[in-house]
């Protein structure tokens, strides 16, 4: 079997996956039904939890080069100030969807990861050895045999319907277009996003120069064209906004609607799903491709350990189980923030009760982290619920720390994960760990240090996406010896 992991969809999604895949020492290959990248914008960035992921991989710094860090979201247009943010990261990065995708595949390319444009997945069979693929190339159709199939193919995935995953949820109620346009002369004054009796309008700079264009309107009948005309958008700004503008040239034009579905298993044997496949949402607050990059941070470490049989299949159930209500808890924000624009009069006290409510230190925070994705627990396996204790690990992203080693040497636990290995990490004087914990180094780094300020555990066990499995001191070596083997297998003989 000659390839192990195939990805459909060369987007984000899919690249951050082989990405993390190659990291882990599986080879896989990228299968993209499109000859070249779109080139389009889509996504305007990406949250601060995608910035650690980033980071804790050493890639972070090549899109600050290209991006623009902004220290402010938005909740349904109630602004959030992302610098009272609890992460090394307190902004969210301005940058085009093609540039990270070209970023990530530069990553790729250069990690050896193999990229076959212009081949098309059109059946699947699977068994318990593996997957067929059957691919239309350039040169004709064939057959890709492979142990586990991927499918990051975005809202419409050919991978889900083929795997016959169901995709439940709400269909369009509201009709949208997004258009990057070069220049905007308006006497409207515009936010994103900002509610009129006729729909939303608004305008966000893109980089490094243009403008993001939105109209979402209520009761209207889309176009008949699958992409919308600047003459659609222009008519479409002036039925919400009453006013006439005037649109310099268009990069780019699509239609959205607010269908919010959740695929109802994230994992059918061996095909899995990620980003839109699994899960779409009306675009609210920049949510999208961070969730899906999150996604492939989970699942890439996990596939990797279970294809080097280094953990039991069943470990690939925990993606589901813990990605599953991440989408989850996305696409209820998104119906909420929905709520709160709808150009409606009874929509004004609610808004206005929830600005009151956002001013509270606590529910900023909460909706921040929701937003940010910095918030996220998963409920661990032989871990009680922290029942709302932020200061409770387990589940939870490992803060970036500030450490000194035992050799002096300054680093940061974003660092220390560098290698997309596990992390056993002592940050205390005189606890000293099971000796045991050594039959797990050939792929979990023991490592001690000191921290720069006060260390929320004495030691911690942090997984290869960055979120701690245990947490403790000596006393808990038991619990301590049974997380590594649910997280990393059996100790080595």
């Amino acid at each position: 079997m000659p390839i192990t992991v195939a990805v459909v969809g060369a987007g984000p999604v899919g690249l951050m996956l082989a990405g993390e895949l190659k990291l882990a020492g599986v080879e896989s290959v990228v299968l993209d039904r499109l000859q070249q990248p779109s080139g389009q914008s889509r996504a305007l960035g990406f949250n601060a939890r995608t910035a650690e992921l980033l980071h804790q991989r050493g890639l972070l710094e090549r899109f600050l080069a290209e991006g623009r860090p902004v220290p402010v979201s938005h909740f349904a247009g109630l602004p959030m100030d992302l610098t009272k943010l609890d992460s090394r990261h307190k902004y969210t990065l301005s940058m085009p969807q093609f540039k990270v995708e070209r970023l990530l595949e530069e990553h790729a390319v250069a990690s050896g990861i193999e990229i076959r444009r212009g081949h098309e997945v059109v059946g699947l069979r699977q068994d318990d050895d593996g997957v067929a693929v059957d691919v239309v190339g350039p040169d004709g159709e064939y057959e890709l045999r492979c142990a586990y199939l991927v499918g990051c193919d975005g809202g419409g995935s050919t991978v889900r319907g083929l795997a016959g995953i169901g995709f439940p949820g709400t269909g369009p109620k509201v009709h949208g277009i997004l258009g990057d346009v070069e220049s905007i002369e308006t006497s409207v004054e515009y936010r994103t996003p900002l509610s009129y009796p006729g729909g939303i309008f608004g305008v966000a700079p893109i980089e490094p120069s243009g403008f993001r264009v939105t109209t979402v309107e209520y009761e209207v009948t889309p176009g008949e064209q699958d992409t919308p005309t600047l003459d659609e958008l222009r008519e479409s700004i002036r039925r919400v906004t009453g006013e006439e503008v005037e649109l310099g040239q268009a990069r780019w034009l699509s239609r959205f609607s607010d269908s919010a579905r959740l695929a109802d298993r994230y994992r059918a044997g061996r095909v899995l799903l990620a980003g839109d496949a699994a899960h779409i949402h009306y675009p609210q607050s920049g949510q999208g491709m961070s969730l899906g990059i999150a996604d492939a941070a989970n699942l890439g470490w996990k596939l990797a350990a279970v294809v080097l049989g280094r953990a039991p299949e069943s470990l690939l159930d925990t993606y589901h189980s813990e990605r599953h209500p991440a989408g989850r808890s996305v696409l209820t924000n998104t119906e909420a923030q929905k709520a709160m624009t709808f150009p409606a009069d009874w929509v004004r006290d609610l808004r206005s009760f929830f600005q009151e409510l956002m001013a509270y230190d606590d529910v900023h925070r909460h909706i921040m982290e929701e937003v940010t994705g910095v918030g996220v627990r998963y409920a661990l396996p032989g871990e009680p619920s922290d029942g709302g204790d932020r200061t409770s690990l387990p589940g939870r992203r490992m803060p970036d720390l500030d450490l000194v080693t035992a050799a002096g040497e300054p680093v940061t636990v974003a660092e220390l994960l560098r290698g997309g290995r596990g992390l056993l990490l002592t940050l205390s004087d005189g606890v000293t760990l099971p000796g045991a914990a050594r039959g797990w180094a050939d792929r979990v780094d023991l490592v001690t240090a000191k921290p720069v300020e006060p260390a929320p555990a004495a030691a911690v066990l942090v997984r290869p996406d960055g979120h701690v499995a245990w947490a403790g001191d000596a006393t808990d070596g038991e619990r301590l010896l049974a997380s590594l083997t649910t997280w990393f297998g059996p100790a080595r003989g």
